[in-house]
């Protein structure tokens, strides 16, 4: 898990891949949401969501429709679940970006310094302790603390000297993983049925009953985490290069470090908050775009951003329409994805290394 990054880099016409790519995710988003918005149990036309969205900004046309029952489905169920599956798909897919560079590592995410359990036992602990601090926030707010508490454990517990070895880092988290597991089995031994089943279904990942009001906490939390990934982006570069080589020239590695995992710790809580936890969207989406556009990490975030939007999008669509008057869990199907594409880059990493070390 300590190896650097080994990707293919294009040689050539990288930029007009990159822009072939985002065009293509771009149109894939704009056909996923459509069919989103449209498709369910409760089936609408594209000249239905024009009209509705037309109208949202004082355009009446011949396309709105008469049936105020479309403008809520539209406005208030369908939209809403839609943009907070569009934001968590984006934040997970950077925050794995992140984690990969920072670990110089294609197999690494958020899960590896315990984000991912932390958040999950924190939800678990409002859910079986029966807590309402925080109303109707108070499961996603505990996750948020849980995930955040976990991340900044394992940061404080593995620095040293000043300095923060990325083998120490990923002990500490499989140290921290371990405990929060053994806190999850806890909480759920000592519940209610009642509770199990909320923890269990919470942790299977939903975007189901999604709102407005969940997409205007998430979002500014998760514009903020992608900004700082794009700033921070260049340093990153530099950083493949070698810690020893990045810090001669000039690049302030601790600082970047501390950086990289507070982002992380931000955009996986913001997402697992409401979302609950959807696995694979930040180990698969962006070693899939590094495969295609190369390691450059500016383009890499933004190819990601995209990637993890619409995968997240595919899935939730899926989720409502596979089967009838049922609503999958969304991290089933993300797994489903997933599991099988780890397989192949952990055969595909043996490969190319000759065997494990």
């Amino acid at each position: 898990m300590t190896s650097e990054v080994v990707t293919p880099t294009p040689t050539t016409r990288r930029g007009l891949r990159f822009a072939l790519v985002v065009i293509g995710l771009l149109a894939a988003l704009v056909i996923t949401c459509i069919a989103s918005i449209t498709s369910g149990q409760y089936d609408l036309s594209p000249t239905d969501l024009v009209g509705v969205l037309l109208h949202g900004i004082g355009i009446d046309t011949a396309w709105a429709p008469s049936n105020a029952t479309d403008y809520g489905v539209i406005n208030s169920i369908r939209m809403p679940r839609l943009v907070l599956g569009l934001l968590v798909g984006a934040a997970l897919a950077v925050s794995g970006v992140l984690m990969q560079a920072i670990f110089g590592n294609p197999l690494a995410d958020a899960g590896v310094v315990g984000v991912s359990s932390g958040a999950a036992l924190g939800a678990a602990s409002s859910i079986t302790l029966g807590l309402a601090s925080f109303g109707m926030w108070t499961t996603p707010a505990f996750a948020f603390i849980g995930g955040l508490v976990a991340v900044l454990s394992v940061y404080f517990i593995s620095r040293s000297g000043g300095r923060t070895e990325v083998v120490t880092l990923l002990l500490t988290g499989i140290a921290i993983n371990a405990i929060a597991g053994a806190g999850m089995a806890f909480l759920t031994f000592i519940g209610t049925t009642s509770t199990r089943e909320q923890i269990v279904f919470w942790q299977l990942g939903s975007l189901n009953g999604a709102l407005w009001q969940n997409v205007a906490l998430v979002a500014p939390l998760v514009a903020i985490g992608i900004v700082v990934a794009l700033i921070v982006a260049p340093s990153l570069d530099l950083f493949a290069l070698g810690e020893r080589t990045a810090r001669h020239l000039g690049l302030n590695v601790e600082l970047l470090r501390i950086t990289v995992i507070v982002t992380v710790a931000l955009l996986v809580c913001a997402a697992v908050a409401f979302a609950g936890i959807i696995g694979f969207a930040g180990l698969v989406v962006p070693h899939l775009m590094r495969m295609i556009i190369g390691p450059a990490h500016l383009p890499l975030v933004i190819a990601s951003a995209l990637g993890g939007a619409l995968l997240i999008a595919v899935a939730d669509l899926v989720a409502r329409t596979a089967v009838p008057l049922a609503d999958l869990p969304i991290g089933m199907i993300t797994s489903l994805v997933g599991g099988p594409f780890f397989l192949w880059l952990l055969v595909r990493t043996r490969r190319r290394a000759g065997g494990w070390a």
